[in-house]
């Protein structure tokens, strides 16, 4: 699935003023950055766009924002880091109303080259509302170009994400993508849409509700689906099995049913975990001890709950893997946030980063997992984005791909 959508490449910047939405969402701990896998996913666009004398203009949101604008939230901790990565001062407008005379001032005193990070999109309000009109035609007056890089928010229609382009539009201004949601859209489309076979989807995580379309769109799609993490123990009790304590959504046995059905009539494989990691209680906290055993799918005590995929099921699932050309995965297949039941995640990681094949991770718990065990190396890619990630497997369109000019 080609993008046919204008980049960066297609453009001309130079001396023109050019906003660039990123994603730089990154975890903050005492306004220190823990992770900055999402800034250095950005600099190749800016990179490109500054080297070409752009005057260039980043800006995204940080965090929910819950509570109103507050310094815990500010993107001041990226404007620094960006400066170091860039090796130039990136300005950084302060200002909680993000477009107003601080942006407007800063951005009219722009040479080329030069770099301003607005404050985080969220200190507006929900851009995403009423209110959002008149944020996107403030950030479209600051602008000449439009440039969406931020696939990890691609798939929310925000004032910052694809409301501004209409305005860019209105103006007679281009609105492109960037490098980042090129390679997004390239692996992850290609992977779905024209994969090397045969094709292997994993899907974990804990809830079967978070995956129904992903579910029934990678069935048509893939030769073999995988099924592990809490969303098993759904299926697991659709087929009879006690399940014990372990976490199952009851509205969904019958859809659990369904895509068993629905593999079958599709002649795929469907994989089920055939063991399971069990204690007599969740974690507290999350990655304290815990005392584990391991019992057949189908033998979970009813005092007993499930919370990882066991030995037989790691090596059930690996082996699957082996003979795979293209693998996508999103979602743990335990609390892998807990070192005794990360094994069944490990193990998966593990054979992906042994295979040949083309393997992308879809994001969000799956992308965390494979960069805190030591795998990130090994894959083909990993996404920036959970929830759009998730929404492209469902094969829904993607608001802020849509906004962009075609080619």
């Amino acid at each position: 699935m080609g993008l046919n959508k204008k980049s960066v490449d297609d453009i001309n910047v130079k001396g023109k003023r050019v906003l660039v939405r990123c994603d730089f969402n990154v975890p903050l701990k005492g306004g220190v950055i823990t992770d900055e896998t999402r800034i250095v996913a950005a600099l190749p666009t800016i990179q490109k766009l500054v080297g070409e004398g752009g005057k260039v203009i980043l800006c995204s949101h940080l965090g929910k924002v819950k509570n109103g604008p507050n310094e815990g939230e500010s993107l001041a901790p990226v404007a620094a880091r960006l400066s170091e990565k860039l090796g130039k001062e990136v300005n950084f407008v302060a200002d909680y109303n993000v477009t107003g005379e601080a942006a407007t001032a800063a951005v009219a005193a722009m040479q080329e080259g030069d770099v301003v990070l607005l404050q985080n999109t969220r200190f507006r309000g929900a851009e995403e509302t009423k209110n959002g009109e008149a944020f996107s035609q403030e950030l479209a007056d600051l602008a000449d170009v439009y440039v969406c890089d931020a696939f990890g928010s691609s798939h929310r229609a925000h004032a910052s994400v694809a409301g501004v382009t209409k305005c860019i539009t209105a103006k007679g201004g281009e609105n492109a993508v960037g490098y980042l949601m090129q390679k997004e859209i390239n692996f992850l489309g290609n992977a779905v849409e024209n994969p090397v076979r045969p094709f292997v989807a994993i899907l974990g995580g804990a809830k079967v509700a978070d995956k129904l379309n992903v579910i029934s769109n990678l069935l048509e799609k893939c030769d073999t689906l995988i099924i592990g993490g809490g969303m098993a123990f759904t299926f697991l009790k659709a087929q009879g099995y006690e399940v014990g304590n372990s976490l199952v959504d009851d509205s969904k046995l019958d859809y659990c049913k369904e895509m068993l059905d629905k593999a079958a009539s599709l002649g795929k494989k469907l994989l089920l975990p055939v063991d399971t990691t069990i204690a007599a209680s969740f974690p507290n906290p999350i990655d304290g001890p815990i005392e584990v055993s391991y019992v057949d799918a189908d033998k979970i005590p009813a005092d007993m709950e499930g919370l990882d995929i066991g030995p037989k099921t790691q090596e059930l699932f690996a082996d699957a893997v082996k003979s795979a050309k293209t693998v996508v995965w999103n979602g743990p297949m335990g609390v892998f946030e807990n070192p005794t039941l990360a094994a069944g995640t490990i193990a998966v990681a593990k054979a992906l980063a042994e295979t040949d094949a083309i393997t992308v991770i879809g994001g969000g718990d799956s992308a965390a997992a494979v960069n805190q065990l030591g795998f990130a190396d090994k894959m083909s890619h990993i996404s920036t984005g959970g929830g759009a990630s998730l929404e492209f497997l469902e094969g829904k369109e993607l608001p802020g791909v849509a906004a962009a000019d075609d080619k």
